[in-house]
């Protein structure tokens, strides 16, 4: 969960570096709310006709910048440009191409984006 809020805490930020995990865990937790969002509207009435509802439609809209925040920072830490998030309009090959990038191993050191992020002492912060 603090790697949740991590991300949540920084949601502004475009600049620098995110670990695997950082970017992993947020994705994971984020499902996790999405799917209690849409059973939530489900269960409560409150679904549209599609099957989404406010809840889960409100929630997307309140993690939308986060979520692009976190991965533009993640493309940075295997040394590629942000703009790299424009693959996922390629059909099929963009998002199987941005999922790789994702779950590949980051840049040893220093790259243009910043300091590695496994350098960082995460667990003695305080978000």
């Amino acid at each position: 969960m603090e790697w949740y809020l991590k991300v949540i805490n920084s949601y502004s930020d475009f600049s620098g570096r995110s670990r695997r995990k950082e970017y992993w865990m947020f994705f994971l937790i984020n499902s996790i709310f999405s799917i209690i969002g849409f059973y939530l509207d489900n269960i409560l009435g409150t679904a549209w006709a599609i099957g989404y509802g406010p809840i889960y439609v409100g929630y997307g809209l309140a993690v939308l910048i986060p979520s692009l925040a976190v991965a533009i920072r993640r493309l940075h830490d295997v040394g590629k440009s942000g703009w790299y998030y424009l693959l996922v309009l390629l059909p099929i090959i963009g998002p199987i191409w941005l999922i790789v990038l994702f779950a590949s191993e980051g840049e040893q050191g220093d790259n243009r984006f910043g300091s590695n992020p496994k350098n960082d002492n995460f667990e003695n912060r305080d978000y």
